[in-house]
């Protein structure tokens, strides 16, 4: 029995030493950025260095005060973008999986397969087609292109099909159908709350997926007032060698994070309140 509980206590404590190790590891290069955007351009160029320098507030200011690069202006275009693109995303994925689910209508299994066929060519193979479609509706130079795609999004839809058949029953629709609740009411007010886990998770995906899109915003925006934080960075990374500061980019790079980071911290606890409400009812 002794040698049962030690042999458990030695298994537990390598666990937790890999977990450690792992978290460690995936931290590591947030804290050189951390500590990168405190220090100097000159300092950087030296090597890696676990103290943090006394430049935070220099590089800060030297990325806000420069004219070259609307930093302000970029993380509202961006955050402007990327909020609209994950409430587009969720809530019409969410709606037509919510059709697919519950209405057995002619042609719905024929609808199903033709998303999920969509859902398996590349963006990049549709981006010529979809460029010239933008330079037709004069579109260019606009955030329109960058948001309304986003309202057909096979790959939520078919995460959100999957969830609610776990944990939708035709039960709860029905009785609301009784009660005189019409479909969009039904499906605002019952469906969309039993949904937030899954909502808040793919809400986190589309927002970081349009928050760190590159491709298609440098082929249509051209203005220096709407440019996406990618850009404003590869334009930073791009300049000429005795212009370039290390201490300006990672500086950009640690700022530009920062509403990813938030966005997390509001939704992760949707995710956390649906595993416990889970657990609970299992």
């Amino acid at each position: 029995m002794a040698n049962e509980k030690l042999s458990l206590n030695i298994h537990r404590a390598v666990c937790y030493i890999v977990l450690v190790l792992l978290t460690l590891i995936s931290l590591f290069p947030f804290i050189v950025l951390v500590i990168n955007s405190t220090r100097l351009h000159s300092e950087i160029l030296k090597g890696f260095s676990l103290l943090p320098g006394t430049a935070f507030l220099r590089n800060c200011r030297n990325l806000f005060t420069d004219d070259n690069i609307p930093m302000l202006k970029g993380l509202a275009n961006s955050v402007y973008i990327s909020a609209l693109t994950a409430f587009l995303t969720v809530y019409f994925s969410a709606m037509t999986a919510y059709s697919v689910h519950m209405y057995r209508f002619k042609g719905r299994n024929v609808a199903f397969r033709f998303i999920m066929l969509v859902m398996m060519v590349p963006p990049q193979v549709s981006a010529l087609g979809f460029l010239r479609l933008v330079i037709k509706m004069h579109l260019m130079d606009s955030f329109m292109p960058l948001i309304l795609p986003c309202v057909a999004a096979p790959v939520v839809f078919f995460f959100m099909l999957q969830y609610m058949e776990a944990s939708l029953p035709f039960e709860i629709v029905e009785a609301a159908r009784v009660d005189g609740s019409h479909e969009i009411r039904t499906f605002n007010t019952i469906i969309l709350p039993i949904m937030k886990p899954a909502l808040a998770v793919q809400a986190i995906f589309s927002f970081v997926t349009s928050w760190n899109n590159y491709f298609m915003p440098a082929l249509i925006i051209n203005s220096k007032d709407k440019k996406t934080i990618p850009i404003i960075i590869a334009q930073l990374r791009s300049a000429e060698y005795m212009k370039f500061d290390l201490g300006k980019v990672y500086m950009m790079i640690f700022v530009a994070i920062i509403p990813l980071m938030i966005v997390y911290l509001i939704l992760s606890r949707h995710i956390i309140k649906g595993v416990t409400l889970g657990s609970v009812k299992g």
